[in-house]
């Protein structure tokens, strides 16, 4: 039987793909391309066409198996499948610094930029050499061949290590959960309640339960009477995989102090004062002071807000019988502010977003902005509850994508999309049509009722969807910087904050609601309810995100740091930042698996930057209209459609007219005025 990785002319067999086949296609493909890799770099005269298409090819091979291995270990996470995810990452790391550091490419790639050839190469063939080149030097090719060899291990190193720090994550997340009484159940809506007796129902268990999954945790955290049930919960979610987890196997203290002193290795090895300058090199941002002074404005903006926010829930509580507000007071407290002054029930609101008439409106708003259609297609998926779906032009199929949206057992926590094809040209003149897979973990359905989304997770729903298009919607037919590839990483985020703006506005709302017992569109007095409550506690919230963007960029800006001198810089930034400090047990950076387990080591504050961009970049549909064609073509044309190609400032020119200023985010946060 034909091994169903490799197999490229229809969509994965899901079925028919095991952990046992990883390692040894993984191997198989690498061994493959070491040997066809060997010929390439012994031309004399190498071309994009004799060298550049034919390692794109290559590297294709071993992204399409890699990619549903790496998802399959995500969404269906078991000890086989984190066995061989982990062989397999060993091998892939281990290969990729290989190719980095090979000289003979290198040199090989720079025949080429300096051939006088080089200009009729067409603008993203010439991105896509200039980014390798970049990437070469970046992986250490121009070292000592002992400094080569130490690099290549603290990549391998590195690759293990951020590993195990989502695994611990994950294995934390799962280990614990609660029995309630019903005592402590007073207050949880009936749809929560129906989630935590599933919950307990699929544990064997009877009544309720509560686990560290986000819709179980937050449930109580929003609605539970009961202010030590809110703390047990609380303490448990914000010591996951530390020295203070009941489940101290798990603990990434160590991982931690290890992780950041490999990168300050790699980047002195690399000729740079510290990881965060490293890091900056493929970014938009021109320095680490620059971040930081971008970072230290908008804190500056936000904390008055903020403060006003804080001294809101602090009076509130105070007729609650809460004298003093802790952290496990603050999502309660201000549920029932939104309940009590702006009408706002999130339990009212939650039964006018079923997640299927959520998802046919998100389908509608794209169709009118980019001129595209979206059908559902039956074909094998992994679990229950996931789709397949395939977007069209003018009768003509350009891009498919599977959404996996809900959270279960196994199942990494969060929300992402990742690529499952990349666009290209093959050898023989076909396209290979781009594959998304888009993951979230919203609330799930309980029995026959279909899932009822929160407003947050609407919002996270076209965030990854936004990721998605940037991926399904390129026209480069170069995968190194079609899509999301090749994109500056402090860009990456627009399109996908870019599509969030939707879920605030009056016409887009009336495509994705309808109430789950009535079919009624959402009530007038439930959207301005809504639209009014868009910039609540803003303040609070940008200074949570500042907070985490101003930690990493400190912890990697120094010298390596010990678990408890990582602590203290948090505690520092809070203390400069936050208006509510957290308590001395909050070990938030123990789960930051953005930048110990992801792609935003020192480049949290992409966020914020991507933000500025994408604030910016809607406010021309405000002026022209939400649904203006031409409009959304622009975009389409200037921003989604050119990927990597060319570098996401002259992108962003090109779609606005002018360079990106900070005022529309200002406006759209409800900061304008701090």
């Amino acid at each position: 039987m034909s091994n169903p990785l490799l197999i490229n002319t229809h969509l994965p067999a899901f079925s028919q793909i095991t952990p046992e086949l990883a390692q040894p296609t993984i191997q198989q493909l690498i061994d493959d391309n070491r040997t066809h890799i060997a010929r390439l770099a012994t031309q004399h005269t190498p071309t994009w066409s004799s060298l550049a298409a034919k390692l794109e090819e290559l590297d294709d091979n071993l992204s399409r198996a890699w990619s549903i291995i790496s998802h399959l270990n995500a969404v269906t996470n078991s000890p086989a499948w984190r066995d061989a995810y982990n062989h397999c990452l060993a091998l892939i790391s281990a290969y990729y610094t290989e190719l980095g550091q090979n000289t003979a490419l290198f040199q090989a790639y720079q025949s080429i930029a300096d051939s006088p050839d080089f200009e009729t190469l067409s603008i993203a063939q010439q991105q896509a050499v200039r980014n390798a080149l970049r990437d070469f030097r970046l992986s250490g090719v121009a070292l000592a061949p002992t400094e080569k060899q130490r690099f290549a291990a603290i990549e391998e190193r590195l690759s293990a290590l951020s590993a195990k720090f989502a695994d611990n994550l994950l294995d934390a997340t799962q280990a614990w959960h609660k029995s309630l009484s019903t005592a402590e159940m007073q207050g949880i809506p009936e749809a929560q309640r129906a989630l935590l007796a599933q919950l307990a129902q699929q544990r064997g268990l009877e009544g309720y339960i509560v686990t560290l999954d986000a819709p179980a945790y937050l449930a109580v955290m929003t609605y539970a009477d009961d202010r030590t049930l809110r703390e047990t919960v609380y303490r448990a979610y914000v010591t996951r995989a530390s020295e203070l987890s009941a489940e101290g196997q798990f603990d990434n203290s160590a991982l931690m102090s290890e992780i950041l002193a490999l990168r300050y290795e790699q980047a002195q090895l690399l000729g740079y004062a510290h990881y965060a300058e490293l890091s900056l090199v493929p970014k938009m941002a021109a320095s680490v002071d620059v971040v930081m002074a971008f970072l230290q404005t908008l804190a500056q903006r936000a904390k008055p807000a903020a403060q006003q926010d804080l001294a809101e829930v602090q009076a509130y509580g105070q007729t609650l019988g809460i004298d003093t507000v802790k952290p496990w007071d603050i999502g309660y407290i201000s549920e029932k502010i939104k309940q009590q002054k702006l009408n706002l029930s999130q339990a009212t609101l939650r039964a006018y977003f079923p997640a299927p008439q959520v998802i046919t409106g998100l389908f509608a708003i794209v169709e009118k902005l980019y001129g595209i259609q979206i059908y559902a297609k039956d074909t094998e998926v992994w679990a229950e509850g996931v789709s397949y779906y395939e977007i069209s032009e003018q009768g003509r199929t350009i891009a498919s994508f599977y959404l996996d949206p809900y959270a279960r057992a196994n199942k990494r926590g969060g929300a992402w999309m990742s690529n499952c094809r990349s666009r290209r040209q093959l050898a023989d003149g076909r396209e290979q049509l781009p594959i998304a897979f888009l993951t979230c973990n919203f609330t799930p359905p309980v029995g026959q009722q279909p899932a009822l989304l929160t407003h947050e997770e609407v919002i996270t729903l076209f965030h990854e969807f936004g990721h998605g298009l940037h991926h399904m919607l390129t026209e480069v037919n170069i995968s190194a910087v079609g899509g999301i590839h090749g994109v500056a990483w402090d860009a990456v985020e627009l399109p996908s904050q870019f599509m969030e703006h939707w879920c605030w506005e009056e016409e887009a709302l009336a495509l994705m609601t309808r109430h789950i017992d009535s079919q009624e569109a959402l009530p007038k007095a439930l959207l301005n309810s809504l639209l009014a409550a868009k910039n609540f506690q803003s303040g609070l919230q940008t200074l949570r995100q500042l907070e985490f963007a101003l930690f990493d960029l400190r912890i990697h800006s120094q010298a390596p740091l010990t678990a408890a001198q990582i602590q203290a810089e948090l505690d520092a930034v809070r203390a400069d930042v936050s208006v509510l400090i957290p308590p001395p047990f909050n070990r938030f950076q123990h789960s930051f698996s953005h930048i110990f387990a992801g792609g935003y080591a020192a480049g949290y504050y992409s966020y914020k930057w991507a933000e500025v961009l994408s604030s910016d970049a809607f406010s021309r549909f405000e002026q022209e209209g939400i649904f203006n064609a031409q409009t959304g073509a622009a975009f389409r044309e200037t921003i989604l459609a050119k990927g990597g190609s060319q570098p996401a400032l002259d992108l962003f020119i090109a779609f606005r007219g002018r360079e990106p200023n900070i005022d529309a985010l200002l406006r759209h946060s409800g900061l304008e005025q701090a």
